[in-house]
Formats: C-alpha cells, sequence, structure tokens
C-alpha cells in the first residue's frame, strides 16, 4: 500500500500533474491543476470517469459545457472530444478504462 502521491508524477500540461495507479483492466490518477491551467481538447479510446476532490473544473465534453465542483463526476465515454478548463485549483480522481499505457 502507498500513497498516490508517492507515485512518479506526470506532467500532463503545464499546470495538470498527475500521479496515476495501474491494475489490469484500469488505471486511477490523483491529478492536481492549477488555477486556470487549460487541458485542450482531446479523445482517447479510454472510458474515464473524473471526479471533482476540490475546486472547479470547467469542462467541455461531447460539445456541452459543465461546471464540475468538489463531489461531483462525470463519465466520459471512449472516443468523446473533451477539454478543461480550471477556474480554481483542483483536485480531481480520473479512472480510465482500459489501462493508460502512455500514463505508466
Amino acid at each position: 500500500m502507498s500513497l498516490l502521491t508517492d507515485l512518479k508524477a506526470k506532467h500532463l500540461v503545464p499546470g495538470i500533474i498527475g500521479h496515476y495507479a495501474h491494475g489490469d483492466k484500469a488505471s486511477m490518477g490523483l491529478v492536481l491543476i492549477d488555477k486556470g491551467s487549460i487541458l485542450p481538447e482531446h479523445s482517447h479510446i479510454h472510458e474515464q470517469i473524473t471526479y471533482i476532490l476540490e475546486g472547479q473544473l470547467d469542462m467541455m465534453i461531447g460539445g456541452k459545457a459543465y461546471s464540475l465542483t468538489a463531489g461531483m463526476f462525470h463519465v466520459i465515454p471512449s472516443n468523446t472530444l473533451h477539454s478543461a478548463i480550471a477556474a480554481t485549483d483542483c483536485k480531481v480522481i480520473d479512472v480510465f478504462s482500459p489501462v493508460r499505457e502512455d500514463y505508466k
């Protein structure tokens, strides 16, 4: 057993850092996002569940706007375009299936 923050940090884009644990069929990450950071629009084969621990993350998912705050989550289907802007500093849990091999 260990803390997610003990795992090597992956710098996704400026201001967004993730710490990821990987199982056989899924990956889970603690993502730390600085206020004002932008995750550009992208998609991937992975189904993704984003859960907000702290802060406000404004997302575009499949062309629709969502403002997610602490305690909220959103399921992002496979191959769906999505992006995000941090309205505040955020702590987020992201779960991906299948495993994010590119995050190992």
